[in-house]
């Protein structure tokens, strides 16, 4: 079942926690592919310096980001990889759900040809926000995409998921103290997991 507007429209710390264990769905000419959430950050700006939006920055990039909940947030790594965001809690409220990992559910052959050939079961498959873009064929074209529409989209869990652990965020060394916030969420002992915690 998809998931409502509501689900978004909670404290990003609760949707970031929430999301473990749900399904991202994306349909392309390609194909349907879908992978169960295993690992998400939470970004609360403007306070929080670790944000794109932090400070109150607003521009086109980060337009979105101030819009109703239940959008995508698509922006470039480093002009390489695509990375994909869910906007979270109120219009105006500037706070998103970097997805960092998933588990492959559907789709695994077309995820493979779109990451190179890479085997199907390969951790490297979706272990990471640019592989699983990558292997979910999510690009800046989905910036703005409505996540309670048909083509980019959460589904109820397939499965219960495992425990849930938190930890630092990563890559954000550069935020001060921001940087030890413990918004990073994950299933614990999944191996798509991208960054291995130590629990």
């Amino acid at each position: 079942m998809k998931l409502a507007r509501d689900f978004y429209a909670r404290p990003v710390l609760v949707v970031a926690r929430e999301c473990i264990g749900k399904l991202l769905v994306h349909r392309t000419a390609e194909g349907e592919t879908a992978g169960r959430i295993v690992e998400a950050e939470a970004y609360r700006g403007p306070l929080d310096l670790a944000a794109h939006s932090a400070r109150g920055l607003r521009t086109r990039r980060t337009e979105v980001m101030y819009g109703p909940p239940g959008h995508a947030y698509v922006y470039l790594i480093y002009g390489l990889s695509w990375a994909m965001n869910m906007i979270a809690a109120r219009e105006g409220e500037p706070h998103g759900v970097l997805i960092r990992a998933l588990e492959p559910v559907r789709g695994l052959e077309l995820m493979a040809r779109r990451r190179g050939g890479i085997a199907p079961d390969a951790r490297q498959l979706t272990n990471g926000p640019g592989k699983l873009t990558q292997a979910m064929g999510i690009t800046g074209a989905d910036y703005g995409r409505d996540l309670c529409g048909d083509e980019l989209f959460l589904e109820e869990a397939d499965r219960p998921r495992g425990g849930v652990g938190r930890s630092a965020r990563i890559n954000v060394a550069y935020a001060g103290e921001w940087a030890a916030k413990p918004w990073r969420f994950y299933e614990r002992g999944n191996r798509y997991v991208s960054v291995r915690p130590r629990d």
